[in-house]
Order: structure tokens, then sequence, then C-alpha cells
């Protein structure tokens, strides 16, 4: 349970310090959503696929590089929670990542013929 709460209060830690560019994302997402829905007929369901599979390729991506970045490596990951706190952060890049692909996509192909 104790590494569970470290894992946390570390992510918590995090936001705390990155906090003006999380809002910024979250702003940023919220207005393309906002586009997407005011524009008639916008292409949200054909902008799914799109969008799902950018999102599934950038937390592959950080699942990948995400170690490294820290100096370190996939090899240093030896507990279950290392490879927990790992996922959970690859997720979020993904969810991240997917919550301004989507409606930018569904943006993109309401524009295109």
């Amino acid at each position: 349970m104790y590494e569970i709460w470290l894992m946390l209060n570390i992510v918590w830690e995090t936001l705390l310090t990155a906090w003006p560019w999380v809002l910024l994302l979250l702003l940023a997402a919220a207005g393309l959503g906002l586009a997407a829905l005011l524009r008639r007929g916008s292409g949200w369901r054909a902008a799914w696929p799109l969008a799902l599979a950018g999102a599934v390729m950038v937390g592959g991506v950080a699942f990948v590089a995400l170690p490294g970045l820290t100096l370190s490596s996939l090899g240093e990951l030896k507990y279950w929670v290392d490879w927990l706190a790992l996922a959970g952060l690859a997720g979020a890049f993904a969810l991240v990542s997917l919550a301004v692909l989507w409606p930018l996509a569904a943006l993109v192909k309401r524009s295109t013929p």
C-alpha cells in the first residue's frame, strides 16, 4: 500500500510543478472540442479510428521512451509498481493525445470533401 501512496504522491507533486502546462493543454483540448462541436456536421464518428490510432502510437512510444528520458531503462524496472507506474504514465500520455487528436481529426475530416 505504501508504494501506491508514494506513486500517487509523486504524480501529485509533478502536477504541482507543471500545472500551467497542464492547464494550457486542457484549455487547448477544450477549445478544439468546442470548435468541433460548434461546426455543423463535424465527423466525430469518422475521426475516432484516426484519433485512436494516434493515441495508441503515442502511448506505445511513451512506454518505450519514458525510462530513457528519466536516465533509466526498461531493464531497471524490477518491481510490479515500477511497471504499473510506467504503464500509467504511458496511458496518461495516450489519453491526453486522444483528447487533442479526436477533435482535431473531427475538424479535419469535416473540412475535407
